[in-house]
């Protein structure tokens, strides 16, 4: 199994706990604290992932592109744990942001991978 297709199981996994921590804050509440956690580590495994399947296997256009997608993805990502730590409600906008953004980011993954 190629690193590229290892990544994207960890992707996919991530994006079922970011649902998961999306329908807490849906629901007004913010979700624990270990599901957060848990898919923030999870998505950064996923980056090193994509980087080391990247320089193994060369950084075609989508995976570049997907990359780098995430990492701004990322960034969000952290402003919203960031505020989760402060014990404050996460922002729900932020979220929606957040997840298109990670979307459109594991869309060209998964067209790097399947290519």
């Amino acid at each position: 199994m190629s690193l590229i297709t290892i990544a994207l199981i960890v992707l996919t996994l991530t994006a079922l706990g970011g649902v998961a921590a999306a329908a807490f804050r849906a629901r007004g509440s913010n979700p624990p604290m270990w599901l957060g956690t848990v898919h923030g580590v999870a998505a950064a495994s996923g980056l090193i992932l994509l980087v080391a399947a990247g320089l193994v296997d060369g950084f075609g256009t989508a995976l570049a592109w997907g990359l780098g997608i995430l990492v701004v993805s990322a960034l969000g990502g952290f402003v919203l744990y960031g505020t989760h730590l402060r014990k404050k409600l996460i922002n729900g906008p932020l979220v929606v942001v957040h997840a298109s953004i990670s979307v459109t980011g594991f869309v060209f993954v998964a067209v790097a991978a399947l290519a």
